[in-house]
């Protein structure tokens, strides 16, 4: 246990939430190779399992943390300030955060936002999600950057008594994501319909006018902004769960099908979802995936999808557009990615990251079929690719014009 002069520079200073009197830790991290990490907890106290990846936004913590693909990670942030601008209900993007806690540099103050309604500490508590903060972040970034994503426990008490060495056997126990079909389990129980429309300034969120096409969208963990940007286009969407047939997609006489965001290993989800998204192609319908759906339709295609070292976690990622050459900056959320390699013909890689040359985007020759790894919503992260869901929208209005 390290004295009361290490526990100083590893909290950073600063007071702590439910610290003990004798400045003992309140918080660790314990990873599958042994080490532990000692800092100050805050949040729901407890123990929780999963894959450690570090994110690189500045900003949008309360977006990242109820993002469901992130379902079995923990989120580390790179950037030390999380918490100062507190959180609200309207940042949500589900009903809850998913992601398993957060780990950061500085503990978190109280915040100094006019929109906030509650604290970073009791949002999380609320929610039973685990803080850790007051770790040497860089160092963990350094060893995720170099041996991969790594299987780690998070564990809060407020007195600090920590069985370490049960806590490394459950990281070591940990099985990982490959295999995993987590979209299942975050996906909706039923179908429902979405006409909330993106946020604006003094105005806040509304419902949209006057829809123009029908959209199914399949819920593989969709991002409630991604559902608000297609009914800002003026889709009329339903939402179905990750199990749906294709037969009930078809029901609803669709103009068009979005495959959302989502969890897991997608080789795991399309063994039931792969066949179905197939039959929507052969259906001729314009297909828009974003995330675990460009993951899902690459599979569909007969690609192949590889587990990334520590994948893209980030809301500042270069992407080329290679039919342009046009640079976007974008947000970012995956573990695994589509083998360009392995795309068939007629399929053609459309975008790709320049930080190490994954594929990005791909998309069908001669059909309204296109599909791109990062997120295009900006929530968070910057608005450079908004215009993937116009294109959407007007592979829609081709094919009820006879173009398509």
């Amino acid at each position: 246990m390290p004295n009361s002069a290490d526990l100083a520079a590893v909290a950073g200073g600063g007071s702590s939430v439910g610290a003990p009197d004798d400045g003992r830790p309140t918080a660790c991290i314990a990873l599958a190779s042994g080490d532990i990490f000692y800092g100050r907890g805050f949040g729901a106290s407890g123990v929780a399992a999963g894959e450690l990846c570090f994110n690189t936004a500045l900003t949008g913590y309360q977006e990242i943390l109820t993002d469901p693909s992130y379902d079995g990670q923990i989120v580390m942030f790179t950037f030390p300030h999380i918490g100062n601008v507190g959180a609200n209900a309207e940042d949500d993007e589900a009903a809850k955060p998913v992601a398993l806690g957060l780990v950061c540099r500085e503990l978190p103050t109280a915040p100094a936002n006019w929109r906030a309604t509650h604290p970073l500490h009791d949002w999380l508590a609320a929610s039973g999600r685990i803080g850790v903060a007051g770790v040497d972040t860089r160092r963990l970034t350094r060893l995720v950057r170099r041996q991969g994503a790594l299987h780690a426990v998070i564990a809060h008490d407020e007195k600090g008594v920590f069985d370490t060495a049960a806590l490394v056997a459950k990281a070591q126990a940990f099985a990982g994501l490959e295999g995993k079909d987590l979209a299942s389990g975050v996906s909706t129980d039923k179908s429902y319909p979405w006409r909330q429309t993106r946020w604006e300034w003094s105005k806040g969120y509304s419902d949209q006018a006057s829809p123009r096409h029908k959209v199914v969208a399949l819920d593989f963990g969709a991002k409630r902004n991604i559902l608000r940007l297609l009914a800002d286009k003026g889709c009329d969407v339903v939402v179905l769960p990750a199990t749906a047939t294709a037969e009930q997609v078809l029901a609803e006489q669709p103009a068009g099908v979005f495959l959302s965001n989502g969890p897991g290993d997608p080789a795991a989800t399309a063994t039931h979802a792969g066949p179905v998204i197939k039959q929507l192609i052969d259906a001729g319908l314009p297909v828009f995936g974003i995330c675990l759906g460009h993951q899902m339709l690459a599979l569909a295609l007969g690609a192949k999808t590889v587990k990334m070292p520590f994948g893209h976690h980030g809301a500042n990622h270069p992407v080329k557009e290679m039919a342009t050459g046009k640079v976007e900056v974008t947000s970012m959320n995956h573990g695994f990615a589509v083998d360009a390699s392995t795309l068939p013909d007629g399929v053609i890689e459309t975008h790709v990251s320049l930080f190490d040359g994954s594929n990005c985007g791909l998309a069908v020759k001669d059909k309204p079929i296109f599909s791109v790894q990062h997120h295009p919503e900006a929530s968070p992260g910057p608005q450079d690719s908004h215009y993937l869901f116009e294109r959407f929208v007007a592979a829609m209005d081709a094919r009820a014009s006879g173009g398509a």
